[in-house]
């Protein structure tokens, strides 16, 4: 049985609990109603086993990394990782629609079924569900709340416009 490490991270959007074992990077956990998420308790405590993503995720958030370059390992169907892995392929900075997302994984009618795989995904941020928004524009659901996605959206934009 493989062994699950988790640590916190402070960021500009709360308290984030990272989780991962030696295939990857498994779960990043938002803050709820302002308290850090729990991890599980046969999980254990070891920051330095998540030194390569604490510190992606810090340069993220500095503005000083676009692009993630980490081992990932989500749990999820057929279905969810291959929404997950076009995910992955939408530029930093950029956002496209539900149903741009259907068509690139080939399934134009699966507007709903991508939106629930799209907020499944365990490992927000890296995998950047918050690049995904209704057809008309607007910011739709989002795991950790809209005024997150709204955050993640700002800082990649700001940081663009710093280029």
């Amino acid at each position: 049985m493989k062994i699950t490490f988790y640590t916190h991270l402070e960021s500009p959007i709360g308290t984030l609990l990272l989780a991962g074992d030696a295939d990857g990077l498994q779960q990043i956990l938002f803050p709820t109603n302002g308290f850090p998420a729990r991890p599980d308790p046969q999980w254990q405590e070891n920051p330095s086993a998540l030194a390569g993503v604490l510190a992606q995720l810090r340069a993220y958030f500095a503005g000083k990394l676009e692009l993630f370059d980490l081992s990932l390992a989500p749990n999820g169907t057929p279905f969810q990782q291959r929404v997950w892995s076009e995910l992955q392929k939408i530029p930093y900075g950029e956002t496209i629609s539900y149903g741009e997302l259907a068509r690139r994984i080939g399934n134009s009618n699966a507007s709903r079924a991508v939106g629930l795989a799209n907020g499944s995904n365990p490992i927000p941020i890296v995998i950047p569900c918050h690049r995904v928004i209704g057809t008309n524009g607007k910011l739709t659901g989002y795991g950790g709340g809209l005024p997150i996605k709204e955050k993640l959206l700002a800082l990649e934009k700001r940081q663009l416009r710093l280029l």
